[in-house]
């Protein structure tokens, strides 16, 4: 990962100045580019979609849009590497994210439908732990709690925080640990409005400093060169692909 550690009020080489408030480093990601390439995806052995293309700069964002059933969770599992595409290539930086998936996987953070809290541990201990897991190169632990408002249930074990909060406690793990690549499906899901004023201020940060956001959300981001949208309903696969998905699926389980 192309990055660039900074103390407060440090010029960065392209004349970026940043100020860091209360944290000893941040991290400013270099210029980075994912693409997709003719994507299409299975599910169930049903063709999702099919011949997606989609382009992100750094500092942009893409949003995914579509009916229920139309593939955005498929896809943002597609590009976290957590699933492989049935057809077509991710490419990181000009090079296909098949040849290094691992490598991928950490220029980038995924929070999905689930918030993978275990119940016995604490706020404070789940969230330890995945900043020691993810290199710890972020704010700190108790910073994050702070920022989503939880700071108060540090302590607390996870079973006993409401959806909101289990949700805020996922979206803190954004914060301590630096990765170029955000894929957020449905974030929002859970919070309030103080939550989502938390995550769109959490956005507003990553993306000034070069950070990429991929989403299913229903978050407003201002019109621009750097936003744009991507209709899955577009890609829905024709008469013809279904035919040829479903000649290769009989012939892989015939064989």
């Amino acid at each position: 990962m192309s990055s660039y550690r900074v103390e407060a009020d440090d010029e960065l080489p392209y004349g970026v100045r940043v100020r860091c408030e209360g944290v000893a480093f941040m991290e400013v990601f270099g210029n980075h580019r994912f693409e997709g390439r003719g994507l299409g995806c299975q599910r169930g052995g049903r063709l999702v979609f099919d011949r997606l293309d989609f382009t992100l700069a750094s500092g942009g964002v893409l949003i995914l849009k579509g009916p229920n059933g139309s593939g955005k969770s498929s896809l943002l599992r597609t590009m976290a590497t957590l699933v492989r595409p049935a057809r077509g290539d991710l490419i990181w930086d000009g090079a296909p994210v098949a040849d290094d998936p691992q490598a991928h996987a950490g220029m980038l953070h995924y929070v999905g439908h689930a918030d993978a809290a275990k119940p016995a541990m604490t706020a404070e201990e789940l969230l330890t732990f995945w900043s020691g897991m993810r290199g710890a190169n972020g704010i700190s632990v108790a910073a994050a709690l702070e920022r989503f408002g939880i700071g108060h249930r540090a302590d607390f074990p996870a079973r006993y925080l409401s959806s909101g909060q289990k949700r805020r406690l996922a979206l803190a793990r954004l914060l301590v640990s630096e990765a170029p690549l955000w894929i957020l499906d449905e974030p929002t899901v859970g919070l309030d409005v103080d939550g989502v004023a938390a995550l769109e201020e959490a956005i507003a940060g990553h993306r000034s400093r070069g950070g990429m956001i991929v989403a299913a959300t229903h978050i407003r981001f201002e019109a621009g060169e750097s936003v744009s949208e991507l209709d899955l309903s577009e890609f829905a696969p024709s008469a013809v692909d279904l035919a040829e998905a479903y000649s290769a699926l009989g012939a892989v389980m015939a064989s």
